[in-house]
């Protein structure tokens, strides 16, 4: 019997996500999209962080990402002048189908990253504890520790099927698809490691998160 069970679950998924697309379509004619949030507003300050850097996204990648705001950025931590890089892409709207946001478990793999570790981790922060996505990986002798989540105006969700299952309900309660892919990365240094760098990406993930919680649209 167990072994017929991938046989089910694999066949329930395009059913699953055709579903979604009837119930996202069906949502989109009295769908509200909200104002895109202003970049020139993104703080540059926030906890101990302070801006170092923006990091430009190419315009070939920019369009291949389609979403309708980006920030892209590098923070460093004071007194101890660690740095973690953000990238925050929102949606204004998801009705269509294709304007989606990029999961990594593709894109790093396609920029010649190699998963060593996938697996979750929380961070507690003053807005709430969060379940976010761990991702360990590497490129040549290049390694770092990337954490990522979807920012809807509701909830944090770490799971692909689980922000497909959320844009549809949320798409009928709301009236609205808007969400964004957060994502954070640090590099290990020292002897630090890999544990090190976790610790400094939640870190900044936990100083992050209430600010970003009333930057994007509510």
């Amino acid at each position: 019997m167990s072994a017929t069970n991938p046989k089910w679950l694999s066949a329930l998924v395009p059913l699953f996500l055709a579903a979604q697309v009837l119930v996202v379509h069906a949502a989109a004619s009295g769908e509200h999209p909200p104002a895109p949030p202003a970049l020139d507003r993104f703080p540059a300050a926030f906890g101990p962080w302070r801006l170092f850097r923006g990091d430009p996204i190419d315009a070939a990648i920019a369009r291949e990402l389609g979403a309708d705001r980006l920030v892209s950025q590098t923070y460093i931590e004071n007194p101890t002048g660690s740095v973690a890089s953000l990238l925050v892409a929102w949606f204004q709207t998801q009705r269509e189908g294709a304007r989606q946001p990029h999961s990594p478990k593709v894109c790093f793999p396609a920029a010649g990253w190699t998963a060593r570790v996938v697996d979750h981790v929380t961070v507690d922060t003053a807005a709430g504890a969060i379940a976010v996505n761990r991702y360990i990986v590497n490129k040549g002798t290049e390694r770092a520790v990337v954490l990522y989540w979807y920012q809807t105006p509701r909830r944090v969700i770490a799971g692909e099927w689980a922000a497909k299952f959320w844009l549809a309900a949320d798409a009928l309660r709301d009236k609205r698809t808007d969400t964004a892919l957060v994502r954070v990365i640090a590099w290990p240094g020292g002897r630090s490691g890999d544990e090190g760098a976790t610790a400094l990406a939640a870190g900044f993930t936990r100083d992050l998160y209430p600010m970003l919680r009333e930057y994007l649209p509510r």
